[in-house]
């Protein structure tokens, strides 16, 4: 292989590794949202410790099993500030909604010139 086939080549696992990664942040996204509403801790230690060795099990190479763990936990910590993110939306929302309906409510004060 040229190094524009071999180029080509890993351009085309780059789109493909966006696409996963956006599929993760779905599935991230949405199991926040149950974390939330079942009363769960966003971070979970147990459960990480779970991904990296489902990923040093699977590792075939030539990735050491350490740079993977690496990337894996830079995925995570992306993954679960997404949903800290979307969870700190959700309660600003909630928040400001109160706040108008709150306002909207309130005896009018003051004096009108």
């Amino acid at each position: 292989m040229t190094l524009e086939e071999l180029r080509k080549q890993i351009d085309e696992l780059d789109r493909q590794l966006v696409i996963l990664l956006s599929q993760r942040a779905e599935y991230a996204l949405e199991a926040g949202r149950l974390k939330v509403s079942t009363s769960l801790p966003i971070y979970e230690p147990v459960r990480e410790k779970t991904i990296y060795e489902n990923v040093r099990r699977e590792n075939k190479g030539p990735l050491p099993d350490i740079e993977l763990t690496h990337i894996f936990e830079r995925i995570i910590d992306v993954m679960r500030a997404l949903q800290r993110n979307e969870l700190a939306s959700q309660r600003n929302a909630q928040a400001s909604a109160a706040g108008h309906e709150a306002g909207a409510q309130a005896p009018e004060t003051g004096n009108r010139q």
